[in-house]
Order: structure tokens, then C-alpha cells, then sequence
């Protein structure tokens, strides 16, 4: 069995340079690879490429990345609640693609499969269409949309084993799995790692076939990104 566990964020980041197109796991901030993130922030890289659902707030996940100008264009399918963001993109600064947030999971996912494109209905006879193939299928016109080409994949996972065999957890699960194996490397960071065979072969959400780097994140904040409570009666 190969072990494709490495000693830390460190090791699992080896090779990131500037310029470089990767794929950012989660929804808002349930999700998110916040090792890896912290560690691309630390690097100092610039002029990245991020696909990611949305970009989370402005002092947490992506949005630290965006507040160092060190994204120069993001793909994404919302802006969410991240106030920099929409500041970047609205003066120029920030090079945006929005696409539906369907479309974005099946373009990571057809990476994934190893699918060149995919058609999909959605957009068709809207400004998302212009410029792209279209084609009717059975009566119903779809748009050719291709997959996504990353250099590199960073997954959040709840639990793995040094092969990579992943469990994601609740609502985490999101973009994480279609992400895996999408990219030419994929770094998965987990709050529990565990030994070879020790995970239920039924329970496993993603083998590691699709893994290259698994490394144990040390903290994760996992904050909530809007609190709504009850009022007491």
C-alpha cells in the first residue's frame, strides 16, 4: 500500500509556486482547507488562479489571500458575504468568473473522471453561453462547458488514513469530493489521520486513488459564517 501521508503542511505544499491555478475545497467556510490556506498566505505567492465556490469573509479562508492581492482571478459561483471580493471585483482589480454553482461542480468533477467537457443546460440563452458551443439534445439545448485544469487540489476532510482513503463529515462534504483527484496534485489536510485499514471500507467517501498528499491540520478555527439563533419567548 502506498503511503501518501507527509510530515505537515509544509511538505504537503512543496512545489507551490506563483502563477499556478488551484482548486479550493468548501461552502462559505464549512470545509475549508485552512492549513493550506494559511501556508499559501505565509508563502507569499501571487498571481494564483483560485476555483472555489466563493471566497468566504474578508479575514478568514480565501479572503486572506484576497486582502494580499495574491489572487489575480477568481472562479466562482458567488460572491458570498466577502466584502473585499466584491470590492476587487467591481473596481478591476480582480479578475472574476462567476459560473453556476451546478456547472462549477460538474467541471470539477469531469477533471476528476478524466472527461475533457460535459454539457449542461444551465446558462443556455444567457450572457453565461456566449461564445460556447451549444447543442440540442433531445429537444433541449445545452452548453459545452470544459473541465477544469489545476495544478493543484486542497481538500478539507474530516477523517483519512496515510493512503488517503477519505471520510468527509455533515455539510463539509460540499466541493471537497469532487475537487479530489481533479487537480495534478491533490493536498488533503484532516483533523484525524489514522493508520492504514483501520477505516470502515463501507464509510469511505473518496479512495485514495485520488490523493497524492494527506498531512494532519494542527488548528481549525471552523467558524460559523452567519449565527442565526432563536430569540427566548
Amino acid at each position: 500500500m502506498i503511503t501518501k501521508e507527509v510530515a505537515g503542511v509544509d511538505a504537503a505544499l512543496e512545489g507551490v509556486t506563483s502563477g499556478m491555478t488551484m482548486m479550493l475545497g468548501g461552502f462559505g467556510l464549512s470545509g475549508i482547507p485552512e492549513n493550506a490556506i494559511a501556508k499559501l498566505v505565509e508563502l507569499n505567492v501571487d498571481n494564483l488562479t483560485c476555483i472555489s465556490n466563493n471566497a468566504g469573509v474578508d479575514d478568514f479562508g480565501l479572503g486572506l489571500l484576497l486582502q494580499k492581492k495574491q489572487v489575480k482571478k477568481m472562479i466562482s459561483s458567488y460572491v458570498g458575504e466577502n466584502a473585499e471580493f466584491e470590492r476587487q471585483m467591481l473596481s478591476g482589480e480582480l479578475d472574476v468568473e462567476l459560473i453556476p454553482q451546478g456547472t462549477l461542480a460538474e467541471r470539477c468533477r469531469a477533471a476528476q473522471a478524466g472527461f475533457p467537457a460535459i454539457y449542461t443546460p444551465a446558462g443556455y440563452g444567457t450572457e453565461v453561453a456566449e461564445g460556447k458551443e451549444t447543442r440540442e439534445f433531445d429537444g433541449k439545448m445545452y452548453v459545452l462547458e470544459h473541465a477544469f485544469k489545476a495544478d493543484f487540489a486542497f481538500v478539507k476532510a474530516w477523517k483519512g488514513d496515510a493512503a488517503g482513503n477519505l471520510i468527509f463529515k455533515g455539510t463539509a462534504r460540499n466541493f471537497n469530493p469532487n475537487m479530489c483527484g481533479a487537480a495534478t496534485i491533490t493536498v488533503v489536510e484532516v483533523e484525524e489521520l489514522v493508520p492504514i485499514g483501520e477505516l470502515d471500507p463501507n464509510q469511505i467517501h473518496i479512495p485514495g486513488i485520488f490523493v497524492q498528499r494527506i498531512f494532519k491540520g494542527e488548528t481549525y478555527e471552523k467558524r460559523i459564517e452567519q449565527r442565526t439563533v432563536r430569540t427566548r419567548d
